[in-house]
């Protein structure tokens, strides 16, 4: 277990009262306590002179109270102003006559007005902490508990205490502490950003667990990657190299690769398990088309292996013989040997009980190297916040350059898009076409599946159904893969199946989807070189900035970033939210250099 200078545990004040208040806040560190910072101030100070329409403070007493139907008035004889002063409350309630007992001296505070050369003061209030700037919350917390709770808890040592750099926590502090109450400057929000992700950061970092292991690469890629009929990118080198560093290590790996449709994942898969050597080796694909597409490609490039396919057709038996184990999740509900190396596709397709099962496929002294292949890719903002729980290669570029051109359609290009789909099945291509809804619904304006198929099936042969529900559905896609034209599926096919001869991706409602999932479809087509097409139909009039940014962009971190634009960035320690804005402060999509700057920090500390 790697030790840190950083206490894993928040300096949380001991007393129950304080920790309570804490608790209220949904606060677990000073930091966080820190960066909930005043809306307002109020200033106690005593004024100098009166402004108009402006808020002041004076140390008066009551020379004569008058009280109407809807207002009291109160004549205020003014010490440190040496003028009389007339105090106005409209719709009085019937304590706060209580409040000005003739001939009492005391503070008060209102706003100063200036009328036809008279001074008033509206709606007086009595104060005390006079001299004081006061900060005003918008908290769970009564503004008065949450200002004595501050004081007690919030100060430059403690936030030091838990490891921010002095310049930051000395920021913070007078953040809520102002000699002058003014709006908040460039220093101090770059304080707030950087202790918010400090502090968030942090409990990533402390979620990360080390477990030795004792197995420990001996392959080398190095010359099976020599022997491919094609070079890998950099991106794929840069990974592998990675790869095989975390699996001579000797804690057990866990590492996220991210990279986008067709950027070769599939090659470091591969060659992971060519590092792993002479050790047994799993990976597990959600579906069985995938499965068996990868288990085809092991054989071509790992012919020297001995690989098996595990899906639930397969017949129970021993799999010791076996030096890598291809298998949907059917591998979770039969024995299996002990893996040295295991390795999710997709995994954001799994649940975390299904991936946390996966490492019951050794012994409990030698726990397995552990990678997750994910192609739904991450700003590098996100990566190097996640990097913090777990490490995150990125495979940015791709094989070759994907040629498809992207348009948004409407009602009236129909006529058009329909004499496109003739050409290209005329050209032997595939056309797909994504619906959002299996039966017809009455919220969507659009048609689903059931209600467009009639018209697809007597216009075109070869027109294919699929959808999320259908229990055939993969058969169906290998069915169309063969000899299909058309195909008319929801977003199922997002992920999955290679479709060689598919040029075409018509998405029905594209505006209900996110950028990421519209990626994932676009990028069915155009696999193998082919000219692609992707049209987004939407029923929507008007300017569409998240279709027109998407239909302008082609790669998958790009999108990635516009997602994060327009969604913002989720929650990534308790993965509670899938979009929403997490961070009251940071901003995913602007901030990196502080992300930088935090990560850089949260490194010396350790």
């Amino acid at each position: 277990m790697v030790k840190s200078a950083i206490s894993a545990t928040p300096l949380l004040p001991s007393n129950e009262d304080t920790a309570k208040k804490f608790h209220t806040l949904g606060v677990k560190s000073v930091t966080a306590l820190s960066i909930l910072a005043p809306s307002s101030f109020e200033d106690r100070r005593l004024s100098h002179e009166l402004t108009h329409n402006a808020l002041c403070v004076i140390d008066a007493t009551v020379e004569h109270v008058v009280r109407t139907p809807k207002t009291l008035k109160i004549t205020f004889f003014v010490h440190n102003l040496e003028v009389m002063l007339e105090g106005v409350i409209f719709a009085p309630k019937p304590y706060m006559i209580h409040q000005f007992p003739k001939a009492a001296r005391g503070f008060f505070s209102g706003k100063a007005v200036l009328e036809q050369g008279r001074w008033q003061m509206m709606q007086p209030v009595k104060v005390t902490g006079i001299g004081t700037i006061a900060p005003m919350y918008k908290t769970p917390l009564r503004v008065d508990v949450m200002r004595r709770l501050v004081e007690k808890t919030l100060t430059v040592e403690a936030l030091g205490a838990e490891g921010l750099p002095q310049t930051i926590a000395q920021t913070l502090y007078e953040i809520h502490f102002p000699k002058q109450p003014k709006p908040l400057n460039e220093q101090q929000l770059h304080a707030l950003k950087f202790a918010e992700l400090y502090d968030y950061m942090k409990q990533l970092r402390h979620k990360r667990r080390f477990h030795p292991t004792q197995y420990r690469s001996k392959g080398d890629a190095a010359q099976w990657m020599k022997s491919l009929p094609f070079e890998l990118t950099n991106d794929q080198q840069n990974a592998i190299a990675d790869i095989a560093n975390d699996l001579r290590a000797p804690n057990a790996a866990r590492r996220m690769i991210v990279g986008d449709v067709g950027s070769g994942k599939t090659m470091v898969i591969f060659a992971s398990v060519i590092l792993m050597q002479p050790h047994r080796s799993l990976l597990m694909a959600p579906t069985t088309i995938l499965a068996n597409q990868l288990y085809e490609e092991a054989q071509k490039y790992l012919p020297h292996l001995k690989t098996v396919l595990v899906t639930s057709a397969t017949k129970k038996g021993s799999l010791d013989a076996y030096d890598f184990i291809i298998g949907t999740h059917a591998v979770l509900h039969r024995p299996m040997p002990q893996c040295a190396l295991v390795m999710v596709d997709e995994q954001h397709r799994f649940g975390t009980a299904q991936r946390h099962a996966l490492t019951k496929f050794t012994d409990n002294d030698t726990p397995p190297h552990f990678l997750q292949f994910s192609a739904t890719p991450i700003p590098r903002t996100l990566a190097m916040i996640e990097s913090a729980h777990i490490d995150v290669s990125l495979i940015v570029q791709t094989p070759f350059v994907k040629n498809i051109a992207t348009k948004i359609i409407h009602k009236n290009d129909f006529t058009a898009l329909l004499e496109h789909i003739r050409t290209e099945i005329d050209q032997n291509h595939q056309v797909l076409i994504v619906y959002p809804l299996v039966e017809q619904s009455e919220s969507i304006n659009y048609q689903s599946i059931e209600e467009a198929r009639g018209y697809w099936e007597n216009k075109f042969e070869n027109v294919y159904v699929t959808h999320g529900k259908d229990k055939e559905k993969e058969q169906v896609l290998i069915d169309f893969r063969e000899s299909g034209s058309i195909l008319l599926a929801t977003t199922v096919v997002e992920v999955g199946i290679s479709l060689p001869r598919l040029s075409t991706v018509v998405i029905v409602g594209a505006e209900r989807l996110g950028l990421s999932t519209l990626h994932q479809l676009r990028g069915r087509v155009s696999r193998t070189g082919l000219q692609g097409y992707c049209y987004l139909y939407t029923n929507t009039t008007g300017k569409n900035e998240r279709l027109q940014s998407f239909g302008s962009c082609m790669s998958g971190f790009e999108i990635a970033a516009l997602d994060l634009k327009f969604r913002k960035s989720g929650d990534l320690l308790e993965g509670r939210l899938q979009s929403g804005n997490k961070f009251r402060w940071a901003d995913m999509g602007e901030d990196e250099e502080i992300v930088r700057e935090v990560k850089m920090w949260l490194e010396k500390k350790i």
